[in-house]
Order: structure tokens, then sequence, then C-alpha cells
């Protein structure tokens, strides 16, 4: 096999690797070169890394007891579990792997290695980076005083005011600390509390606030 594109880098990694590993190993470079032969070798994150047309393609890592073998790309993900050949209990996409008869067939695996590569050919190539980075939590609802709270902060205008500026964090942490009371006595106790260290401009968790 030509090693133009052959990185000395991941040849090193390899000369470390434990001996049952060192045939997955090369026979997974293999494949990935022979699927992509524009693929680039590399090193991210102490594993060898292989990178085609800027973009991360999979990942190979050996540890003392397993390899792993990881397709990078949100497309390629589906077709994996469409193809069922996702594994559970291993770093990458192809679950703990101790033999090359854990590996999909030779076919099969080109055939991915080859999908990967297309999907980045045609512009569809997502990285799971990426996709984790776009990901927008919903907002929080907004926060809603009880009445009791509401009644008594209205009898004093200077904590009413302190509250009405309050972030919505500080609000929630207001309410939740009433909500929580289990007894009404309780309840009441640390409305009045709440009102007295509003008027003082506190937090609720203002003893622990470093000043």
């Amino acid at each position: 096999m030509p090693t133009a594109n052959f990185n000395p880098r991941v040849d090193a990694y390899l000369a470390k690797v434990r001996p049952f590993a060192l045939p997955i190993m090369e026979y997974l470079r293999e494949l990935i070169h022979k699927g992509c032969p524009g693929v680039e070798e590399s090193i991210k994150w102490s594993r060898p890394f292989f990178e085609y047309r800027g973009a991360i393609l999979c990942n190979l890592s050996a540890f003392k007891e397993h390899c792993s073998f990881g397709f990078w790309g949100e497309e390629i993900g589906a077709v994996l579990r469409e193809a069922g050949v996702v594994q559970e209990g291993g770093m990458g996409s192809l679950g703990r792997i101790t033999n090359i008869k854990d590996l999909p067939s030779r076919k099969q695996m080109l055939g991915l290695i080859r999908q990967a590569a297309a999907f980045i050919d045609s512009g569809e190539y997502t990285s799971p980076i990426a996709a984790r980075r776009k990901v927008v939590k919903p907002p929080k609802l907004p926060v809603e005083a009880p009445s009791e709270l509401l009644a008594a902060l209205k009898k004093s205008k200077k904590a009413a005011a302190v509250f009405a500026a309050f972030s919505p964090s500080c609000k929630r942490e207001y309410i939740d600390w009433i909500a929580d009371a289990k007894r009404q006595e309780t309840r009441e106790k640390r409305i009045a509390t709440a009102v007295e260290w509003i008027a003082e401009g506190k937090q609720r968790n203002w003893k622990y606030q470093v000043c």
C-alpha cells in the first residue's frame, strides 16, 4: 500500500500499542486509506485522526484491552444507526474491538468509509462538535411569585422595588425557597424573612456570597 499520506506520528503511536491491538489498527488504517485515498493522518487528543478535505473523517484509539474506531459526522452517524452497526460499550462507533472479527465485514467497512467521505464531498457533513454548539437550550419559563409573597411585598415599597429589579434567577431563588416549605407556618416565616432581606437588597443566598 502507498505510504505517501502516512504520518510518522501515527507510526509512532502504533509502535506503542499492545500486541493484540496492532493488527486491528493496521487493518483499519489500511481500510481508511483504501476507502478514502485522499485522507490525511494526524494526531489529535493523543490518538490518530484521519482528515479529508479539512474535515475529520474518523479516528482510532488503542487501550489496554480493546481498540476503538469512531466515524465523525452527524450524517454518517445516521447511516451507522440505520445499518445497525453501532455498538455500545466503547469510545467509538463500533464498540470495544478486541479482534478484527468484531468489525463489520471488509466490504461493509469500505462502503461506510466511502459514504462518510461522500458526505464531505457533497458538503452535507456536520461535525458533531459543531452540532453540539448549535444546540439551543429552551428558555426558562418566567417565574411567578406566590400571591402571599406579592401581598407582603406590597406592604414594603422598598422591598417591592428591590424585588422588581432582581434578575429572574434571583427572584426564582426566593420563590423556590418559599415553595419548598412543607407547612404553612414555615411558609409564612420564610415570606417574612424574604421581605426583610429583600428590603436590605440581599439575595436569597447572601450569606454565602463573597463581597
